[in-house]
């Protein structure tokens, strides 16, 4: 039979405190102020200076929960959290799209045609006069000084 034995060390942590949990990886270096930006710490994390929980890790958006501790530049951080954590719910973002109507077109004769034709013309909507006229001028508007 073989026994595996855990090993447990004692290690000193600087804590994390977090309002929410879970919270992404790169956030908590952000939040331990051990580097200047997000994208600062998306670099670290994907060049393997990271580990998490003991191993390395390479995910940027990995979820960090409470107890969670990670080692960066020979420092160990620990998430610190007094929020119980929250399930994200993913919203359908589907959309069902309408059904689109269709006009039905109804056959006429010769003689209704051209009398649709003349009351078309006679029931024809005015264009409204109030738009502005379109310049060739790139969108920039003139500016007379004198």
């Amino acid at each position: 039979m073989e026994e595996e034995f855990q090993e447990e060390i004692e290690i000193e942590a600087i804590g994390v405190e977090v309002s929410s949990q879970p919270i992404e990886l790169y956030k908590v270096l952000k939040l331990a102020n051990v580097v200047d930006g997000g994208g600062q710490a998306k670099h670290y994390i994907a060049e393997g200076y990271v580990a998490v929980n003991g191993e390395l890790e390479i995910r940027k958006r990995r979820k960090m929960y409470d107890g969670d501790f990670l080692e960066f530049n020979q420092e160990y951080y620990v998430v610190v959290c007094d929020q119980p954590p929250v399930e994200e719910v993913e919203q359908p973002k589907a959309v069902e799209p309408e059904p689109k109507q269709t006009k039905k077109k109804k056959n006429k004769s010769s003689s209704q045609k051209s009398k649709s034709k003349s009351s078309a013309s006679s029931q024809k909507k005015p264009e409204p006069q109030d738009k502005p006229k379109k310049s060739n001028n790139g969108g920039r508007g003139e500016i007379n000084f004198f």
